[in-house]
C-alpha cells in the first residue's frame, strides 16, 4: 500500500514583494533625478581644456567676454549691440576669416551663443579658445 505525503512542496515563486521593491526604487530615482538636474536659466558652462589645441592658420578676428560680461574686438572695447556691424566690417575684404572667441569661464552660455548667432548670420568660422591640459 502507497501512502501519499500530506506536506507536498510547492515551488512558486511570489513577485509581489519584488515589484513593490522595484517600483518604490523607480519613484526614489525620479525624485532624485528632478532635484539634481539644474534649473536651464542658471546654467553657467567651465568651459573644456584641451590638451592637443593648436591654432590656425586663418587668425583675423578675435572676441573676447570677461567676467563683467564686457566685450572686446581685438581687444577694443565695444557695446554688444555694435559687434555684428563692426564685425561684417572687418570681414568685408577677407577672405576665409576666423573668429577666435576667448571667453571667461564664468560666463553665461547665452552670451557665448550671442556672439556664435552673429557669426553664423554673417557666415564667418569659429573658433572656442580653450588653455591648454596641465
Amino acid at each position: 500500500m502507497k501512502l501519499r505525503s500530506r506536506n507536498t512542496i510547492k515551488a512558486n515563486f511570489e513577485m509581489s514583494s519584488m515589484t513593490d521593491l522595484v517600483f518604490l526604487l523607480l519613484i526614489f530615482f525620479m525624485l532624485i533625478t528632478t532635484l539634481m538636474v539644474p534649473s536651464i536659466n542658471a546654467l553657467k558652462l567651465t568651459l573644456p581644456n584641451s590638451d592637443s589645441a593648436k591654432p590656425t592658420e586663418n587668425l583675423t578676428i578675435s572676441v573676447s567676454i570677461n567676467e563683467n560680461l564686457q566685450y572686446f574686438l581685438d581687444a577694443q572695447p565695444i557695446a554688444p549691440e555694435q559687434l555684428e556691424s563692426n564685425l561684417n566690417a572687418m570681414v568685408a575684404n577677407k577672405l576665409n576669416p576666423v573668429i577666435v572667441l576667448h571667453t571667461a569661464k564664468s560666463v553665461p552660455i547665452e552670451n557665448v551663443v550671442k556672439v556664435m548667432d552673429v557669426a553664423n548670420h554673417l557666415r564667418i568660422k569659429m573658433v572656442l579658445a580653450t588653455s591648454p591640459e596641465k
